[in-house]
């Protein structure tokens, strides 16, 4: 496994890619979902949340790596299992725990540390920015493609015309009814819009 200190470094490195990721979701379902301004101060304490969790998460898999050491104190037969473990396993599973406890307490320190956790806002905005711009230039690409510089236009028209006949005439024609039944039964046509 190398050595703690270059393991717990790429632990830390892998749980700070998911800290940054849940907290990029959560600015995203924030600002865009929930129509909420971007303010610093209150995704911070929801960063600092997520990683005191993954803290946990490190220390909860170094009381199991300790478990599994004690049981596997002097078991000399040979394993039924990936994790059953037997003696020849305690310097393994002893590293291992050290592992686990050593990314926990940097992700404890990271969460106490106010400019790590500003960084790890910024980091998750900026990367939710980067969605949000990836998504709107396909979007824009697909809206404002002619058929002159498409050039799948061609290929893709005969799906277009199916989808065409097969979906959007056939729902504009029932909704057209729904609008006839409507104003013949003096109803809001507005609440009998047929579903999608």
């Amino acid at each position: 496994m190398g050595k703690t200190a270059d393991a717990v470094a790429e632990g830390v490195s892998i749980a700070s890619a998911a800290a940054r990721l849940s907290v990029r979701n959560h600015i995203l379902v924030a600002t865009i979902a929930n129509d909420e301004t971007f303010d610093l101060a209150q995704i911070s304490p929801f960063a600092r949340e997520t990683l005191l969790s993954l803290a946990k998460e490190q220390e909860d898999a170094a009381a199991l790596a300790r478990t599994q050491r004690k049981r596997a104190w002097g078991k000399f037969t040979d394993s039924d299992g990936t994790h059953d473990y037997r003696d020849r396993d305690m310097r393994n599973l002893r590293k291992r725990e050290r592992q686990y406890r050593g990314v926990a307490k940097e992700l404890r320190a990271r969460a106490d540390d106010a400019n790590a956790v500003r960084e790890l806002v910024e980091e998750a905005r900026d990367a939710a920015w980067g969605d949000v711009e990836a998504n709107l230039q396909r979007r824009l690409k697909v809206e404002g493609m002619r058929p002159d510089v498409d050039p799948d236009y061609e290929m893709m028209r005969g799906a277009r015309m199916q989808a065409l006949r097969l979906v959007d005439l056939p729902r504009l024609s029932a909704h057209r009814r729904t609008l006839a039944r409507s104003e013949n039964a003096g109803a809001d046509p507005a609440e009998e819009v047929p579903a999608e």
